[in-house]
């Protein structure tokens, strides 16, 4: 992987993401995160129904419906682990002060950084959630080809997605703060707000069976948050019906998919632009 990347031509955002790659394979943290999604869809997937008493596949779209459940919690917290550092810690050890003497515009500094998280994060999705759809093949004389392929692509796509707005929200942070023990520690309760608190609000607020809660209202509010719209993505890309609670309020929604994906996209463009803007504000 390492030979592979040092073929790639040298422009100042290269040779920043080049950095970062280099330092999660040193760190090891590239073979950690695949294995954990490796370790995730295979027991999910083939040893799921064991709460049944039985050992069988389950069907695609209570496959990806269980498999986003769970990568919801995952992804999120993996891509500010990754990330939580990247400029606090920098900080912290003099190198962003000598980076920034480099004729390298902030910009830059922050594309190259993203992009080599990017990368790190694309990798093991690929990989760990691939050779889950690689053994369904396989092994799975039910799983059509072309459905599967699809179903699995979206979900790696719509995984990076939801792992570049969380490296994203890691670098504001870790833009704003002083010591990574804080910027830890207040991503970990960002983590906690999306993935947990704004899910049991929302539903509450829709048990309450409150007048103005509208199904457009609704829509808005998955809109601000994006493991919502991550999950979303999913369930609507399988047609997976028969869910309980927030997932049901998902996939009943109405969102079609190309607005999803752009919903994503816009959160990924709008942190960008604050990044930046925090960047900028920034002083040494």
């Amino acid at each position: 992987m390492a030979s592979i990347f040092a073929t790639m031509p040298y422009s100042p955002v290269w040779i920043i993401a080049s950095k970062e790659i280099k330092d999660g394979l040193r760190n090891r943290w590239v073979s950690f995160i695949t294995l954990i999604f490796m370790a995730l869809s295979l027991s999910v997937t083939f040893a799921g129904s064991a709460v049944s008493g039985a050992l069988v596949l389950p069907e695609l779209p209570v496959l990806i419906s269980s498999l986003s459940t769970i990568a919801v919690f995952i992804i999120p917290l993996t891509a500010i682990l990754i990330s939580y550092d990247s400029f606090v810690g920098e900080e912290e050890s003099g190198t962003l002060l000598l980076l920034l003497s480099y004729p390298l515009t902030r910009k830059q500094i922050i594309a190259g950084k993203l992009l080599g998280h990017s990368i790190m994060m694309a990798f093991t999705s690929l990989l760990g959630f691939g050779i889950t759809a690689l053994l369904l093949l396989i092994l799975g004389k039910d799983y059509p080809v072309g459905i599967t392929v699809c179903v699995f692509s979206q979900f790696i796509l719509s995984s990076i997605l939801l792992a570049m707005t969380f490296i994203l929200i890691g670098y504001v942070v870790s833009l704003r703060s002083t010591e990574k023990a804080r910027a830890i520690g207040l991503l970990l309760f960002v983590w906690f707000l999306f993935v947990l608190i704004y899910d049991l609000v929302l539903l509450a607020l829709l048990v309450a069976d409150l007048s103005f809660m509208t199904p457009e209202l609704i829509n808005v509010l998955i809109a601000f948050n994006p493991t919502d719209i991550y999950r979303a993505i999913n369930l609507v890309a399988v047609g997976a019906e028969d869910l309980q609670g927030t997932l049901s309020l998902i996939a009943q929604s109405g969102l079609g998919l190309s607005v999803l994906y752009g919903l994503l996209i816009v959160w990924i463009i709008g942190l960008s632009i604050l990044a930046l803007s925090v960047f900028k504000c920034k002083k040494l």
